[in-house]
């Protein structure tokens, strides 16, 4: 901007891509402004900004995934032993309901514990191991059966995940209380 007297001009320079103005047009006393200000210059992300931000967020998942793996096994687990605990408690409970004895059936080869209709399936890369009356026994399957009098054949069921960690669920012959117990 240039002033004479009470009349304000008005100079359009305009501007090369070096930033150099250009000198045609220009009037004497005018001032020739380069735009500095952070709200022109601001307009975008640089490359090495947008790199390094991909390189945190490589960096937090690369951290993150295997401890999200480790979660999920451990819900997993924890969810097993609530379902065959579960099973084991409605056994029970069906038993004097229903004056009627009440066989649960744990299959190691198939990772599975059912109830009648109810069956829970253990997740792939977990075991199941059992100890129960030989007389019950058919073909790989082992029986745990309860009685109308409250009282079961008793048995053990440790089931194993793949982390290494073991939880046993005793099953008391005389009371036919379910007992949970984590091995080391």
């Amino acid at each position: 901007m240039a002033r004479t007297g009470r009349r304000v001009v008005m100079v359009k320079i305009g501007m090369w891509v070096t930033g150099i103005a250009e000198p045609a047009g220009r009037c004497p006393g005018s001032r020739i402004v380069l735009h500095n200000s952070p709200a022109i210059r601001e307009r975008g992300f640089t490359l090495l900004e947008i790199m390094v931000a991909i390189a945190v967020v490589a960096l937090l998942l690369a951290v993150s995934i295997p401890g999200t793996q480790r979660m999920y096994q451990s819900m997993q687990y924890r969810e097993s032993l609530r379902d065959a605990l579960a099973i084991f408690t409605e056994a029970r409970r069906e038993a004097l309901d229903s004056g009627r004895a009440q066989d649960v059936e744990i299959e190691p080869a198939s990772r599975s514990i059912s109830l009648n209709q109810h069956r829970q399936q253990l997740p792939e890369g977990f075991s199941l191991g059992v100890t129960a009356a030989g007389e019950l026994m058919r073909q790989g399957i082992a029986v745990i059966r309860f009685y109308p009098e409250g009282g079961s054949t008793g048995g053990d069921v440790e089931i194993t995940a793949p982390s290494g960690q073991t939880t046993r669920l005793t099953v008391d012959w005389l009371m036919g209380s379910v007992r949970q117990s984590t091995d080391g």
